[in-house]
């Protein structure tokens, strides 16, 4: 197992999974500024290892929650801010969503006992989320007199503006069972069932092409913002190269001789 070491931050790689875990249980691994940069480099870093070293991350959190949005103090701190210093606080916080939304690989999210504020944000750009029953989700943003700006992108993505106009307006916290209605997590289950749950995405993702993966994710992002005309062409472009791809041409002949492919052996 290979580990780096950061100060908020706990990353292991072992048989090519990046397990990214929040390290501030006594804070409920609420952010402040050095976590939010050490998310981002551990992600960049995730990003450049490439299929032969990453091909999944795992993004958790240690102790009792997996994040309680903003840390108090590092609010505090923001009173004291212009808004210029605010905007450039803020910007960081937005290009490390963006850094974890862009991984090329699967993000798989960890989700127990508190997602909120931002903690819901980390939700919102994980691929795959796993969430254990019983947990508390908000977007408490608009009871501290802010909003959900930031990560508002990611959110309004996965659950559209119908689901956002009631929870970003009345800020009330919510169970799994909802976050799974409105397509914030896409699997619950009993607590002491989280692991085994994310190991078996963890198994679907590994017998899957990790070029094909990676192709996928960026359709995802692409194709909304494509004209019918744009689409067409795009998508039909990226099926053709994938099929003459050394993976594309591996995962068909291992279908037709009922073999498994050399990517998940």
């Amino acid at each position: 197992m290979a580990t780096e070491h950061y100060q908020h931050l706990r990353v292991e790689i072992e048989s090519k999974v990046c397990r990214v875990t929040l390290s501030r249980p006594d804070v409920h691994n609420a952010f402040n500024s050095l976590l939010i940069e050490e998310l981002r480099q551990a992600f960049e870093k995730a990003a450049r290892s490439g299929p032969e070293e990453v091909r999944a991350v795992v993004l958790a959190g240690e102790g009792k929650s997996f994040c309680a949005g903003a840390d108090v103090n590092w609010m505090r701190e923001s009173l004291l801010l212009r808004e210029e210093e605010n905007i450039a606080d803020a910007l960081r916080m937005a290009r490390m969503f963006d850094t974890i939304n862009k991984c090329p690989v699967p993000v798989i999210g960890r989700i127990h006992g508190a997602a909120l504020g931002g903690g819901m944000g980390l939700a919102a750009v994980c691929d795959v989320v796993v969430m254990a029953e019983g947990t508390v989700c908000a977007f408490s943003e608009a009871k501290l007199g802010i909003a959900p700006a930031v990560i508002s992108p990611y959110v309004l993505a996965k659950i559209g503006q119908g689901h956002a106009r009631a929870l970003f307006l009345t800020a009330e916290r919510f169970r799994a069972e909802r976050a799974l209605q409105v397509g914030l997590a896409h699997y619950v289950v009993p607590a002491e069932e989280l692991d085994g749950e994310v190991d078996r995405v963890l198994r679907e993702v590994m017998s899957s092409s990790p070029s094909a993966i990676a192709r996928a994710k960026q359709l995802i992002a692409s194709v909304p913002r494509l004209s019918p005309d744009e689409a067409m062409r795009h998508t039909t472009e990226t099926i053709a190269a994938l099929r003459v791809s050394e993976q594309g041409q591996e995962g068909l002949r291992a279908f037709l001789e009922r073999r498994t492919p050399d990517w998940a052996t």
